[in-house]
Protein backbone atom coordinates (compact mmCIF):
# COMPACT_ATOMS: atom_id res chain seq x y z
CA UNK A 1 0.00 0.00 0.00
CA UNK A 2 2.82 2.37 0.87
CA UNK A 3 4.55 1.59 -2.40
CA UNK A 4 1.31 2.21 -4.32
CA UNK A 5 0.86 5.57 -2.57
CA UNK A 6 4.45 6.49 -3.33
CA UNK A 7 4.07 5.68 -7.01
CA UNK A 8 0.83 7.67 -7.14
CA UNK A 9 2.46 10.73 -5.58
CA UNK A 10 5.40 10.43 -7.97
CA UNK A 11 3.02 10.22 -10.94
CA UNK A 12 1.11 13.29 -9.78
CA UNK A 13 4.39 15.17 -9.31
CA UNK A 14 5.49 14.29 -12.85
CA UNK A 15 2.10 15.26 -14.22
CA UNK A 16 2.23 18.60 -12.43
CA UNK A 17 5.74 19.16 -13.76
CA UNK A 18 4.60 18.42 -17.31
CA UNK A 19 1.64 20.78 -16.97
CA UNK A 20 3.92 23.45 -15.57
CA UNK A 21 6.40 23.12 -18.43
CA UNK A 22 3.81 22.79 -21.18
CA UNK A 23 1.29 25.07 -19.54
CA UNK A 24 -0.88 27.38 -21.54
CA UNK A 25 -3.26 26.96 -24.44
CA UNK A 26 -3.32 23.91 -26.70
CA UNK A 27 -2.82 25.62 -30.03
CA UNK A 28 -3.21 22.41 -32.04
CA UNK A 29 -6.63 21.77 -30.48
CA UNK A 30 -7.65 25.40 -31.01
CA UNK A 31 -6.88 25.12 -34.73
CA UNK A 32 -8.18 21.54 -34.91
CA UNK A 33 -5.07 20.12 -36.59
CA UNK A 34 -2.79 17.19 -35.68
CA UNK A 35 0.68 17.86 -34.27
CA UNK A 36 2.28 16.71 -37.53
CA UNK A 37 0.20 19.11 -39.64
CA UNK A 38 2.08 20.92 -42.39
CA UNK A 39 1.91 24.65 -43.06
CA UNK A 40 -0.81 24.29 -45.70
CA UNK A 41 -3.07 22.38 -43.30
CA UNK A 42 -2.52 24.99 -40.59
CA UNK A 43 -3.34 27.88 -42.90
CA UNK A 44 -6.43 26.18 -44.28
CA UNK A 45 -7.70 25.35 -40.79
CA UNK A 46 -7.13 28.93 -39.63
CA UNK A 47 -8.94 30.41 -42.61
CA UNK A 48 -11.99 28.20 -42.03
CA UNK A 49 -12.16 28.79 -38.28
CA UNK A 50 -11.53 32.53 -38.63
CA UNK A 51 -14.72 32.84 -40.65
CA UNK A 52 -16.74 30.77 -38.19
CA UNK A 53 -15.38 32.31 -34.96
CA UNK A 54 -15.27 35.97 -35.96
CA UNK A 55 -17.01 38.12 -33.29
CA UNK A 56 -19.20 39.79 -35.93
CA UNK A 57 -20.72 36.39 -36.63
CA UNK A 58 -21.07 35.37 -32.97
CA UNK A 59 -22.50 38.46 -31.27
CA UNK A 60 -24.54 36.30 -28.86
CA UNK A 61 -21.46 34.49 -27.58
CA UNK A 62 -19.85 36.43 -24.69
CA UNK A 63 -16.60 34.52 -25.24
CA UNK A 64 -16.40 35.25 -28.97
CA UNK A 65 -13.62 37.84 -28.66
CA UNK A 66 -11.53 35.55 -26.46
CA UNK A 67 -11.96 32.57 -28.78
CA UNK A 68 -10.95 34.69 -31.75
CA UNK A 69 -7.85 35.95 -29.93
CA UNK A 70 -6.92 32.36 -29.05
CA UNK A 71 -7.28 31.39 -32.69
CA UNK A 72 -5.04 34.26 -33.81
CA UNK A 73 -2.38 33.36 -31.21
CA UNK A 74 -2.48 29.71 -32.27
CA UNK A 75 -2.01 30.61 -35.92
CA UNK A 76 0.76 33.10 -35.18
CA UNK A 77 2.78 30.45 -33.37
CA UNK A 78 2.12 27.36 -35.48
CA UNK A 79 2.60 29.14 -38.82
CA UNK A 80 6.09 30.29 -37.77
CA UNK A 81 8.72 27.52 -37.82
CA UNK A 82 10.85 28.96 -35.00
CA UNK A 83 7.92 29.75 -32.70
CA UNK A 84 6.36 26.36 -33.40
CA UNK A 85 9.58 24.55 -32.50
CA UNK A 86 9.79 26.44 -29.20
CA UNK A 87 6.12 25.78 -28.47
CA UNK A 88 6.54 22.06 -29.16
CA UNK A 89 9.56 21.98 -26.88
CA UNK A 90 8.17 23.70 -23.79
CA UNK A 91 4.76 25.20 -24.44
CA UNK A 92 3.32 28.70 -24.65
CA UNK A 93 5.50 30.14 -21.89
CA UNK A 94 8.63 29.72 -24.02
CA UNK A 95 7.04 31.67 -26.85
CA UNK A 96 5.97 34.44 -24.46
CA UNK A 97 9.46 34.73 -23.04
CA UNK A 98 10.86 35.25 -26.54
CA UNK A 99 8.70 38.26 -27.32
CA UNK A 100 5.14 37.11 -26.89
CA UNK A 101 2.44 37.71 -29.43
CA UNK A 102 1.09 40.64 -31.37
CA UNK A 103 3.83 40.86 -33.99
CA UNK A 104 1.47 40.11 -36.84
CA UNK A 105 -2.15 40.33 -37.89
CA UNK A 106 -2.95 36.86 -39.24
CA UNK A 107 -6.51 37.79 -40.14
CA UNK A 108 -5.33 40.64 -42.30
CA UNK A 109 -2.97 38.35 -44.19
CA UNK A 110 -6.00 36.40 -45.40
CA UNK A 111 -8.77 38.98 -45.69
CA UNK A 112 -7.00 42.35 -45.74
CA UNK A 113 -8.34 43.45 -42.37
CA UNK A 114 -11.37 43.13 -40.12
CA UNK A 115 -14.95 43.81 -41.11
CA UNK A 116 -15.36 40.78 -43.39
CA UNK A 117 -18.97 40.11 -44.28
CA UNK A 118 -19.63 36.40 -44.08
CA UNK A 119 -22.71 36.58 -46.27
CA UNK A 120 -21.47 38.21 -49.47
CA UNK A 121 -17.78 38.98 -48.92
CA UNK A 122 -18.15 42.73 -48.32
CA UNK A 123 -17.54 44.79 -45.23
CA UNK A 124 -20.39 45.46 -42.86
CA UNK A 125 -21.57 48.85 -41.83
CA UNK A 126 -20.35 50.81 -44.81
CA UNK A 127 -23.76 52.39 -45.34
CA UNK A 128 -23.41 55.54 -47.40
CA UNK A 129 -19.71 55.92 -46.75
CA UNK A 130 -17.81 56.59 -50.00
CA UNK A 131 -15.80 53.62 -51.16
CA UNK A 132 -12.83 53.14 -53.43
CA UNK A 133 -12.95 50.92 -56.48
CA UNK A 134 -12.48 47.17 -56.32
CA UNK A 135 -9.38 45.79 -58.02
CA UNK A 136 -9.94 42.53 -59.93
CA UNK A 137 -6.89 40.48 -60.90
CA UNK A 138 -6.76 37.17 -62.80
CA UNK A 139 -4.76 34.65 -60.79
CA UNK A 140 -3.36 32.03 -63.16
CA UNK A 141 -2.86 28.70 -61.42
CA UNK A 142 -1.92 25.18 -62.47
CA UNK A 143 -4.10 22.09 -62.49
CA UNK A 144 -1.71 20.66 -59.91
CA UNK A 145 -2.55 23.52 -57.53
CA UNK A 146 -6.27 23.10 -58.12
CA UNK A 147 -5.98 19.35 -57.48
CA UNK A 148 -3.97 19.46 -54.25
CA UNK A 149 -4.58 23.02 -53.03
CA UNK A 150 -1.90 25.63 -52.45
CA UNK A 151 -1.12 29.04 -50.99
CA UNK A 152 0.21 31.53 -53.54
CA UNK A 153 2.20 34.53 -52.31
CA UNK A 154 1.39 37.75 -54.15
CA UNK A 155 3.21 41.05 -53.67
CA UNK A 156 0.71 43.92 -53.71
CA UNK A 157 1.93 47.49 -54.20
CA UNK A 158 -1.02 49.19 -52.58
CA UNK A 159 -1.60 52.97 -52.76
CA UNK A 160 -2.26 54.35 -49.26
CA UNK A 161 -2.88 57.86 -47.94
CA UNK A 162 -0.22 59.44 -45.71
CA UNK A 163 -0.37 62.75 -43.81
CA UNK A 164 0.87 65.77 -45.75
CA UNK A 165 1.30 69.46 -44.97
CA UNK A 166 -1.60 71.88 -45.34
CA UNK A 167 -5.34 71.26 -45.40
CA UNK A 168 -7.89 70.15 -47.96
CA UNK A 169 -11.63 70.42 -48.57
CA UNK A 170 -13.35 67.25 -47.33
CA UNK A 171 -16.71 65.77 -46.38
CA UNK A 172 -18.37 67.94 -49.02
CA UNK A 173 -22.16 67.93 -49.05
CA UNK A 174 -25.13 69.83 -50.46
CA UNK A 175 -27.04 72.03 -48.01
CA UNK A 176 -30.03 74.34 -48.38
CA UNK A 177 -29.17 78.01 -47.74
CA UNK A 178 -31.78 80.75 -47.27
CA UNK A 179 -31.00 84.26 -48.54
CA UNK A 180 -33.11 87.38 -48.01
CA UNK A 181 -33.76 89.18 -51.26
CA UNK A 182 -35.71 92.07 -49.75
CA UNK A 183 -38.44 92.91 -47.26
CA UNK A 184 -40.43 89.70 -46.88
CA UNK A 185 -38.69 88.04 -49.82
CA UNK A 186 -36.48 84.98 -49.37
CA UNK A 187 -34.85 82.49 -51.69
CA UNK A 188 -33.65 78.97 -50.86
CA UNK A 189 -30.75 77.60 -52.87
CA UNK A 190 -28.52 74.55 -52.68
CA UNK A 191 -24.82 75.02 -52.28
CA UNK A 192 -21.84 72.81 -51.57
CA UNK A 193 -20.46 72.99 -48.04
CA UNK A 194 -17.12 71.41 -47.18
CA UNK A 195 -15.04 70.88 -44.06
CA UNK A 196 -11.33 71.53 -43.76
CA UNK A 197 -9.35 68.31 -43.15
CA UNK A 198 -5.64 67.59 -42.81
CA UNK A 199 -4.01 67.14 -46.18
CA UNK A 200 -2.93 63.70 -47.41
CA UNK A 201 -0.76 62.26 -50.16
CA UNK A 202 -0.68 58.89 -51.88
CA UNK A 203 2.26 56.57 -51.31
CA UNK A 204 2.88 53.02 -52.46
CA UNK A 205 3.07 50.40 -49.74
CA UNK A 206 4.25 46.85 -50.42
CA UNK A 207 2.09 44.09 -48.91
CA UNK A 208 2.69 40.34 -49.09
CA UNK A 209 -0.63 38.53 -49.44
CA UNK A 210 -1.30 34.80 -49.33
CA UNK A 211 -4.03 33.68 -51.70
CA UNK A 212 -5.46 30.26 -50.97
CA UNK A 213 -6.07 28.10 -54.02
CA UNK A 214 -8.62 25.66 -52.65
CA UNK A 215 -8.98 22.11 -53.94
CA UNK A 216 -11.48 21.84 -56.75
CA UNK A 217 -11.84 25.56 -57.43
CA UNK A 218 -12.99 26.44 -60.94
CA UNK A 219 -12.31 29.27 -63.36
CA UNK A 220 -14.06 32.46 -62.32
CA UNK A 221 -14.20 31.68 -58.61
CA UNK A 222 -12.91 34.51 -56.43
CA UNK A 223 -10.81 35.06 -53.35
CA UNK A 224 -11.51 38.49 -51.85
CA UNK A 225 -9.21 40.61 -49.70
CA UNK A 226 -11.22 43.25 -47.91
CA UNK A 227 -9.89 46.84 -47.99
CA UNK A 228 -6.91 45.95 -50.22
CA UNK A 229 -8.34 47.71 -53.29
CA UNK A 230 -8.21 51.35 -54.36
CA UNK A 231 -8.31 53.89 -51.51
CA UNK A 232 -10.88 56.67 -51.13
CA UNK A 233 -9.72 59.96 -49.64
CA UNK A 234 -12.94 60.43 -47.64
CA UNK A 235 -14.10 56.85 -47.25
CA UNK A 236 -13.22 53.18 -47.22
CA UNK A 237 -10.87 51.44 -49.63
CA UNK A 238 -12.29 48.96 -52.07
CA UNK A 239 -11.53 45.24 -52.13
CA UNK A 240 -8.87 43.27 -53.95
CA UNK A 241 -10.38 40.32 -55.79
CA UNK A 242 -8.36 37.45 -57.24
CA UNK A 243 -10.22 35.56 -59.96
CA UNK A 244 -9.07 31.99 -60.57
CA UNK A 245 -7.92 31.12 -64.12
CA UNK A 246 -6.40 27.75 -65.09
CA UNK A 247 -3.20 27.52 -67.10
CA UNK A 248 -3.25 25.07 -70.04
CA UNK A 249 -1.84 21.68 -69.06
CA UNK A 250 0.37 19.52 -71.32
CA UNK A 251 -1.38 16.23 -70.39
CA UNK A 252 -4.85 16.90 -69.01
CA UNK A 253 -7.91 18.93 -69.91
CA UNK A 254 -10.46 19.68 -67.22
CA UNK A 255 -14.22 19.62 -67.82
CA UNK A 256 -16.12 20.16 -64.61
CA UNK A 257 -14.74 17.63 -62.14
CA UNK A 258 -13.59 15.26 -64.91
CA UNK A 259 -10.16 15.02 -66.50
CA UNK A 260 -9.49 14.11 -70.14
CA UNK A 261 -6.22 12.88 -71.58
CA UNK A 262 -4.97 11.07 -74.70
CA UNK A 263 -2.60 8.12 -74.89
CA UNK A 264 -0.87 6.82 -78.01
CA UNK A 265 -0.03 3.10 -78.12
CA UNK A 266 1.68 1.04 -80.77
CA UNK A 267 -0.29 -1.12 -83.19
CA UNK A 268 1.09 -4.29 -81.60
CA UNK A 269 -0.02 -3.09 -78.14
CA UNK A 270 -3.43 -2.13 -79.53
CA UNK A 271 -3.86 -5.66 -80.94
CA UNK A 272 -2.37 -7.71 -78.11
CA UNK A 273 -3.05 -5.60 -75.01
CA UNK A 274 -0.94 -3.34 -72.83
CA UNK A 275 -0.23 -2.37 -69.22
CA UNK A 276 0.90 1.20 -68.54
CA UNK A 277 0.84 3.94 -65.88
CA UNK A 278 -0.18 7.60 -66.15
CA UNK A 279 1.32 10.08 -63.70
CA UNK A 280 -1.46 12.03 -61.99
CA UNK A 281 -1.38 15.69 -60.95
CA UNK A 282 -0.12 14.89 -57.44
CA UNK A 283 2.41 12.31 -58.62
CA UNK A 284 0.51 9.09 -57.91
CA UNK A 285 0.25 6.54 -60.70
CA UNK A 286 -2.96 5.57 -62.50
CA UNK A 287 -2.73 2.07 -63.95
CA UNK A 288 -4.28 1.51 -67.38
CA UNK A 289 -4.54 -2.12 -68.44
CA UNK A 290 -6.06 -3.78 -71.51
CA UNK A 291 -5.98 -7.47 -72.43
CA UNK A 292 -8.08 -7.25 -75.59
CA UNK A 293 -7.97 -5.38 -78.89
CA UNK A 294 -8.08 -1.60 -78.54
CA UNK A 295 -9.27 0.42 -81.51
CA UNK A 296 -8.32 4.03 -82.34
CA UNK A 297 -10.59 6.42 -80.46
CA UNK A 298 -11.47 3.90 -77.74
CA UNK A 299 -12.11 5.59 -74.40
CA UNK A 300 -11.19 4.13 -71.02
CA UNK A 301 -12.80 5.47 -67.83
CA UNK A 302 -11.11 5.56 -64.43
CA UNK A 303 -13.63 6.51 -61.75
CA UNK A 304 -12.38 8.58 -58.85
CA UNK A 305 -9.30 9.78 -60.74
CA UNK A 306 -10.68 13.17 -61.80
CA UNK A 307 -10.58 16.49 -59.96
CA UNK A 308 -11.74 16.88 -56.35
CA UNK A 309 -15.20 18.37 -55.92
CA UNK A 310 -15.02 21.90 -54.51
CA UNK A 311 -17.92 21.41 -52.10
CA UNK A 312 -16.74 18.00 -50.93
CA UNK A 313 -13.04 17.24 -51.40
CA UNK A 314 -13.68 13.56 -50.65
CA UNK A 315 -15.52 13.20 -53.97
CA UNK A 316 -13.57 13.00 -57.23
CA UNK A 317 -14.61 13.07 -60.85
CA UNK A 318 -13.68 10.58 -63.59
CA UNK A 319 -10.58 10.41 -65.77
CA UNK A 320 -11.32 9.71 -69.44
CA UNK A 321 -8.42 8.26 -71.46
CA UNK A 322 -8.78 8.31 -75.25
CA UNK A 323 -6.56 5.84 -77.10
CA UNK A 324 -4.76 6.68 -80.34
CA UNK A 325 -2.88 4.01 -82.30
CA UNK A 326 0.53 4.58 -83.84
CA UNK A 327 0.60 2.54 -87.06
CA UNK A 328 3.95 1.31 -88.36
CA UNK A 329 5.36 3.24 -91.28
CA UNK A 330 7.51 0.44 -92.75
CA UNK A 331 6.68 -1.33 -95.99
CA UNK A 332 5.68 -5.01 -95.65
CA UNK A 333 6.74 -7.71 -98.07
CA UNK A 334 4.10 -9.87 -99.78
CA UNK A 335 4.95 -12.73 -97.47
CA UNK A 336 4.56 -10.51 -94.39
CA UNK A 337 1.23 -9.24 -95.65
CA UNK A 338 -0.05 -12.79 -96.08
CA UNK A 339 1.14 -13.67 -92.59
CA UNK A 340 -0.68 -10.66 -91.16
CA UNK A 341 -3.89 -11.63 -92.97
CA UNK A 342 -3.60 -15.16 -91.60
CA UNK A 343 -3.09 -13.87 -88.05
CA UNK A 344 -5.80 -11.20 -88.09
CA UNK A 345 -8.30 -13.30 -90.04
CA UNK A 346 -10.43 -10.33 -91.00
CA UNK A 347 -12.07 -10.01 -94.37
CA UNK A 348 -11.60 -6.84 -96.41
CA UNK A 349 -14.41 -4.39 -95.69
CA UNK A 350 -15.11 -0.98 -97.17
CA UNK A 351 -17.91 1.36 -96.11
CA UNK A 352 -18.48 4.85 -97.43
CA UNK A 353 -20.62 7.10 -95.24
CA UNK A 354 -21.04 10.63 -93.93
CA UNK A 355 -19.06 10.50 -90.67
CA UNK A 356 -20.05 14.03 -89.71
CA UNK A 357 -23.69 13.00 -89.27
CA UNK A 358 -22.86 9.77 -87.52
CA UNK A 359 -24.22 7.40 -90.21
Amino acid sequence: MANYLGYSLFFLYCLAHIVDVYGGRDFYSILGVPKNADTRQIKKAYRTKAKNLHPDKNKDDPDADEKFKDLGAAYEVLSDEDKRAKYDRCGEECVKEDGGFGNMDPFASFFGGFGFDFDDGHQRGRGETPRGADVVIDLWVTLEELYSGNFVEVVRNKPVFRPASGTRRCNCRQEMVTRQLGPGRFAMTQQQVCDECPNVKLESEERLLEVEVEQGMKDGQEQRFVAEGEPHVDGDPGDLIFKIQTRPHPRFERRGDDLYTNVTVSLSDALTGFDMEIEHLDGHKVRVQREKVTWPGARIRKKGEGMPNYENNNLFGTMYITIDVDFPKKEFSEEEKENLRDIIQQESKFKVYNGLDGY
